[in-house]
């Protein structure tokens, strides 16, 4: 099969941790690879966001990055990238009426809109849509502080009903969309994934000394909820708190957010036991997460969210926020411990047991990594997204699941 996909602000080749480099980034290299292993010829495209680039780049794990001229080549916000779709989808439209992939699936609400676009009526592509994250989401937890352009929602609602169909990342989505006016049928859920190549419980961990340590990785950005958990520590004495996330030059790169939690743990008298790491590698992480007793994550919302994940593959057991993604990843009891709310109270109570029991916390753990590795590999993730994918070409069933086989 021919896939062409589309990730407009997010490229699989872009360095993680930036306020724009997260999550969609591996889900769409991590898939475009899956894809290639399975003989499907697949191009990314990314937006040009520095002059040197080279129009088309082969990854090593054969699929190819095509940059597309649209807007300043530099880094610019994504949230800024909206005036430029119409420059995107003319260089779309013009690559797919020369060389026309079967099938498009766009990643995130502006991608979508370029894709629609470009994929016209004369040209008659079908068109996919992952959101990774809906409008109408942020806005209600970030009310005023919400940057998005006022017509995501808008625009979102639209790209919706236009695509073919609709890949959630988590249940919740699917509800969230059919509250747009997105009937389920035209909906799948097919989850992110996790390397289990890279995270696994053998391997080395970071050195410690003798305290409890809990690990959070995020964005250093207010709606990760980080103050949460440095304000449940001042309950759990002999606990330390390492939060990784941030860098110069992608997120906080004024230090705010930095400065804030900071004075968090000295308002809430633990400073000596909050240690804010910076960006961490992606190759450094499994090493973080494995020296963890527990692994905390208390966003206000989340739309799947990678860090439980990576965290189960590493055996270690989870105090998740019950939003968005973590209600499918994290199983209440099993793998880890659901809060709701995520205020500081409920989740010291939900860590002080496992800080203070080896075996539950190796059993939870140990349930983590059997859910991570039977559920959530990429090659099932692909599969998944090829199954979705059929109901829109059905035609192409056949050869593919040939070749997934």
């Amino acid at each position: 099969m021919r896939i062409a996909m589309v990730s407009e602000h997010a490229s699989p080749l872009a360095q993680l941790g930036g306020v724009d480099a997260g999550g969609q980034n591996v889900h769409v290299g991590e898939l475009a690879a899956a894809f290639a292993r399975r003989d499907h010829d697949v191009t990314v495209y990314t937006r040009r966001d520095d002059p040197a680039l080279d129009t088309t780049i082969t990854t090593d794990a054969g699929y190819r990055v095509v940059h597309v001229p649209a807007g300043p080549a530099k880094p610019i916000p994504k949230d800024d990238i909206l005036p430029h779709l119409g420059e995107f989808a003319t260089f779309l439209r013009e690559q797919w009426s020369v060389d026309r992939p079967d099938l498009v699936h766009a990643h995130f609400w502006m991608s979508a809109v370029a894709a629609e676009l470009a994929a016209s009526r004369q040209l008659r592509i079908p068109v996919v849509l992952t959101f990774h994250a809906l409008g109408t989401v942020k806005r209600r937890y970030q009310g005023a502080a919400d940057t998005s352009p006022p017509a995501r929602i808008k625009l979102e609602r639209l790209v919706a009903n236009r695509a073919h169909h609709v890949i959630a990342t988590c249940t919740d989505e699917v509800e969230e969309l059919g509250r747009m006016g997105l009937p389920h049928a035209r909906a799948t859920v097919v989850p992110c994934g996790v390397d289990l190549d890279r995270f696994g419980p053998h391997g080395p961990a970071d050195e410690r000394d003798g305290r409890h340590r809990l690990v959070s990785v995020g964005r250093l950005v207010p709606r990760k909820g980080f103050d949460t958990t440095i304000k449940a520590l001042a309950q759990l004495p002999d606990t330390e708190l390492l939060i990784a996330g941030g860098s110069a030059d992608g997120d906080d790169p004024t230090g705010a957010e930095s400065r804030r939690l900071r004075q968090v743990a000295v308002d809430a008298g633990v400073a000596d036991r909050v240690h804010l790491l910076g960006q961490v590698s992606r190759e450094a992480m499994p090493a973080l997460l494995r020296s963890a007793d527990v692994v905390v994550c208390t966003p206000w919302y989340e739309p799947f969210g990678m860090v439980p994940l990576e965290a189960m593959a590493c055996g270690k057991p989870v105090v998740a926020s019950a939003v968005g993604g973590l209600l499918d990843t994290v199983v209440d009891g099993v793998t880890g411990t659901l809060v709701s709310p995520p205020e500081p109270g409920p989740v010291a109570r939900a860590l002080r047991p496992l800080l203070a029991d080896e075996a539950l916390r190796r059993a939870w753990g140990t349930a983590g990594y059997q859910r991570a590795r039977s559920r959530y590999s990429w090659d099932r993730v692909a599969d998944e997204t090829l199954t979705a994918y059929h109901r829109v070409i059905p035609e192409a069933a056949p050869a593919t699941l040939a070749a997934a086989g």
